[in-house]
């Protein structure tokens, strides 16, 4: 047999996200395609960093993180979820959420095991499992209001089915489960016994008065919980890669060997800028981040609505899904091409966020941007109308 590369590489293919961003910057068009969240650092983070490198941080740490980190994210946990984690025995550090989402499938779920997914979800997801052997299983979730019916998600149980992928605040629709959704899906996995891995990345990004609930403050879900966030988008430092596992110290060294052996650890300067940044800014930081995506969020989604692309306004998140079946297109890749073409504004095909065709009529917009920049956008867009 001739040497050939992986069948896992016919699984792992670019996303749609990274393709559309190079098609934006080979027309120098604005990207509203990728989740960079583009604005300031906050200087206790990047000052934090740099002095990080001059006091001697510049060495492996342990596999699961530094303590000042680790003790940053039980405090800040402890503040705005009322969670109490032990710094030593239930956080894992890694590479960015992704990182730490790999790491713990890895140690957690076996090749031909099932894993549930809300739909619209996050594509990396989608591929982390299939590389894993691991069998995504869809449970849409229903538009105006994004809301899933227990009968489907009931009957997507199946003997082999051995955790939920839950995102909240959610990409790409921007949905923020409720107490009583996430009670719902608590109680699914209590009876199925499954874990539930969160991704909670976009938990300050919050609007309207809503709160973002993480489902292992829920009873009975602290062992079955791995909550999965990290520092890329609320310090907008995504390039950093640092992100982390919470869950019960039962699953801690499991999770932590993997994230050894793939990682060895997040680089040790910037867990300290995060550190410092966590205990550093205080609510008003927080509540300023999302007071303000909250403002973009409004007039981007004015924006789409003159421009003819009907927004889902999101609730949380920085993302906004919008129709584009009025667009010329045989699919939301052409329509998404079509409208780089015609306003050099970027953005996500829907089919990226969709295993059966669902999303081909929409597409993903970040608003995550300086106000400048997202007002050209908007200015662009509206000249569709």
């Amino acid at each position: 047999m001739p040497i050939r590369q992986s069948n896992r590489c016919d699984l792992v293919k670019q996303s749609d996200i990274r393709s559309m961003t190079l098609a934006c910057a080979e027309r120098g068009g604005i990207n509203l395609a990728q989740g960079v969240c583009d604005l300031d650092v906050p200087e206790p983070v990047l000052q934090g960093a740099a002095d990080a490198m001059r006091e001697g941080y510049n060495v492996y740490t342990r596999f699961d993180g530094l303590p000042e980190l680790r003790l940053a994210i039980a405090e800040k946990q402890r503040r705005f979820q009322g969670l109490n984690l032990d710094p030593e025995t239930q956080i894992v550090v890694s590479a960015g959420a992704t990182g730490a989402f790999q790491a713990a499938c890895t140690a957690l779920l076996e090749a031909g095991d099932e894993v549930l997914l809300f739909e619209p979800y996050y594509g990396y997801h989608v591929s982390t499992l299939r590389a894993m052997d691991v069998t995504p299983r869809f449970v849409p979730l229903h538009a105006p209001d994004w809301s899933f019916d227990d009968a489907e998600l009931e009957a997507a149980a199946s003997p082999r089915l051995r955790a939920v992928v839950l995102n909240t605040p959610c990409n790409p629709c921007g949905k923020v489960f409720s107490r009583a959704e996430l009670e719902r899906v608590a109680d699914f996995c209590q009876a199925h016994d499954l874990f539930l891995f969160t991704d909670e990345i976009y938990e300050h990004f919050v609007y309207d008065g809503l709160e973002h609930v993480s489902p292992a403050c829920l009873p009975g879900m602290e062992e079955r919980t791995i909550a999965i966030s990290g520092a890329s988008k609320v310090f907008a430092v995504t390039g950093w890669r640092l992100g982390w596992a919470s869950c019960h110290p039962r699953w801690r060294e499991p999770i932590g060997h993997f994230n050894d052996l793939y990682y060895v650890c997040a680089p040790a300067p910037l867990q300290i800028g995060v550190a410092r940044g966590i205990t550093g800014l205080g609510q008003e930081y927080y509540h300023e981040l999302a007071e303000d995506h909250g403002k973009k969020r409004d007039r981007f989604c004015e924006a789409l609505k003159n421009a003819g692309l009907a927004p889902h306004v999101p609730q949380g998140a920085y993302y906004a899904l919008a129709d584009i079946s009025s667009l010329p297109g045989r699919d939301s890749r052409e329509r998404a091409m079509h409208l780089l073409e015609r306003t050099g504004v970027a953005c996500v095909p829907g089919r990226a966020f969709w295993h059966d065709g669902a999303g081909e009529g929409l597409a993903r917009f970040c608003f995550a941007k300086r106000w400048p920049e997202l007002n050209q956008a908007c200015e662009r867009l509206e000249r569709l109308s």
